[in-house]
C-alpha cells in the first residue's frame, strides 16, 4: 500500500515509498500517499486492510485489495457501485475493503451507522447495496424502508444500534482518520495496491490499475 515501508508496512515520515506505473498514470487522477508522522498508528496495514469490523466482499483471499471510502448519499458513489462490482466480479482475484465515511450530512451517519448494524444478522451486504441503488437522496424513513424490503429484522437493528452503536461510531471513527491521513477531500476514495485513487474511474480505468497493482506488488 502506497505510503507503507517495505518491512512492517507503516507510512513513511518524509516522502512517499510508491511510485505511479505509467498504466496508472494513463488512467488519471492518481497520486501516491505521503502519509505525515502523525499518521503512523492510523495507516497501519492491519488497520486498513484488515480491521475486523470491516465488511469484506470479493475475494477474501484475492491477490490484490481495493479499499473503498464511500457515502450512501454520494451520487458518485452510487453511479460507481455496479461497475466497480462488475470489475471485482469479472477479475475474481480482487479482495473489496468496504469503509463507509459518512460526510455528507447527519443523514448520512444514520444510513451509515444502520448498514454497520446490520452487519450483525449478516445483513450488512444487503443493506448496502439497498442504499446504493437508489436514485433520490436518502431520509431516515426511507432508510428503514429500503431496508426492510431487503430483509433486514429491523428489530433486530434497533437492537443492535443501541448495543453496538459505541463499536459502530468507533469504527466509523477509524474509517475518517485513515480518510484524512490518506489526505482524501470526498467520495467515493480508494486505495487500489499501492496506488492511492481519490475519485470516479471508469471499469476499463479500474482494470488498468488493478493490472499496475499487481506488477507493482511484483516489484
Amino acid at each position: 500500500m502506497a505510503g507503507f515501508r517495505n518491512k512492517d508496512l507503516v507510512p513513511t515520515r518524509r516522502t512517499a515509498l510508491t511510485l505511479i506505473g505509467a498504466g496508472a498514470l494513463a488512467a488519471g487522477g492518481i497520486t501516491s500517499v505521503r502519509a505525515a508522522a502523525d499518521d503512523d498508528e492510523v495507516l497501519t496495514e492491519t488497520k486498513v486492510l484488515r480491521d475486523p469490523d470491516t465488511p469484506v466482499a470479493g475475494n477474501p483471499d484475492g491477490n490484490i485489495t481495493i479499499v473503498e471510502w464511500s457515502d450512501y448519499n454520494c451520487p458518485y458513489c452510487r453511479k460507481l457501485e455496479p461497475e466497480l462490482r462488475q470489475v471485482v466480479q469479472d477479475d475474481g482475484k480482487v479482495r473489496l475493503v468496504m469503509k463507509d465515511w459518512p460526510i455528507l450530512g447527519p443523514v448520512s451517519v444514520t444510513a451509515a451507522r444502520i448498514a454497520l448494524a446490520a452487519k450483525y444478522q449478516d445483513k450488512y451486504h444487503k443493506a448496502h447495496d439497498a442504499m446504493m441503488g437508489v436514485s433520490s437522496r436518502l431520509t431516515e424513513p426511507r432508510i428503514n424502508e429500503l431496508l426492510a424490503a431487503a430483509g433486514v429484522d429491523m428489530d433486530r437493528l434497533k437492537r443492535d444500534l443501541t448495543d453496538r452503536g459505541s463499536d459502530i461510531d468507533a469504527l466509523l471513527k477509524r474509517n475518517n482518520d485513515q480518510a484524512e491521513a490518506f489526505g482524501f477531500r470526498g467520495t467515493p476514495s480508494f486505495i487500489v495496491g499501492k496506488y492511492r485513487v481519490p475519485g470516479v474511474l471508469s471499469m476499463t480505468e479500474f482494470e488498468q490499475v488493478i493490472a499496475d497493482a499487481r506488477k507493482a506488488k511484483m516489484n
